[in-house]
């Protein structure tokens, strides 16, 4: 069974790709979402250890925003969003056109479905992009949100799911608005041990 190292960089470029196709989708989504215009930075794909993804995000102990979808179809596994929690609270100001969060800890009812809806669109246009690039079927379910430590947030993510495999592939991006502000986030794609053999198949790399 190989895993994402087992990529060539020639499959890596096609993953790039993707990430770029993705974030142009998601830029005009959510331009239409908040009435205004949105640029995203080009996108970081890597590959990296499940033990470094805390310290992707800024350590176990950093807070963050985290939105989980489930993937099914053709090749089943998860996505997992994380935010900053200062980017998060960020970018709700902007959708939301309300400050106040600025100054509070928490999100209430209508802020954590704000973000949901932002992950939707951030993890289809991946998905959708990736499709492409796959000629496989994936399909979303309704996300999730927590609020809470990124290795809290990691732990019962992987606990849930398993360990599939040694690597996970990331993507990090920028969300670029008007005013110049920006936000950071990271979209991290666990697919389940059969799919990543399914997926890494469709891009030359057999079993």
């Amino acid at each position: 069974m190989k895993d994402f190292q087992s990529l060539t960089n020639f499959q890596l470029d096609a993953l790039r790709e993707m990430g770029n196709i993705g974030a142009g989708n998601a830029a005009t989504a959510l331009s239409e979402l908040i009435g205004e215009r949105v640029d995203m930075g080009v996108p970081h794909i890597d590959v990296r250890h499940f033990s470094e993804v805390p310290e992707i995000v800024g350590g176990s102990e950093s807070f963050v925003a985290s939105i989980y979808i489930k993937i099914s179809g053709s090749a089943p596994g998860e996505i997992l969003l994380l935010f900053p929690v200062e980017d998060a609270k960020q970018l709700l100001c902007i959708l939301l056109k309300e400050h106040s969060i600025l100054s509070r800890q928490t999100f209430d009812p209508l802020e954590s479905s704000a973000l949901m809806e932002v992950g939707n669109i951030l993890a289809g246009s991946f998905l959708n992009a990736l499709a492409t690039i796959t000629s496989l079927k994936y399909i979303p379910s309704v996300p999730g949100f927590c609020a809470d430590m990124a290795g809290a947030i990691l732990g019962a993510v992987l606990h849930d799911v398993g360990i599939m495999g040694d690597h996970v592939l990331y993507i990090k991006t920028d969300l670029h608005f008007q005013a110049t502000k920006h936000v950071g986030g990271y979209l991290f794609f666990l697919p389940e041990a059969e799919s990543l053999e399914t997926i890494l198949n469709t891009l030359g790399v057999s079993g």
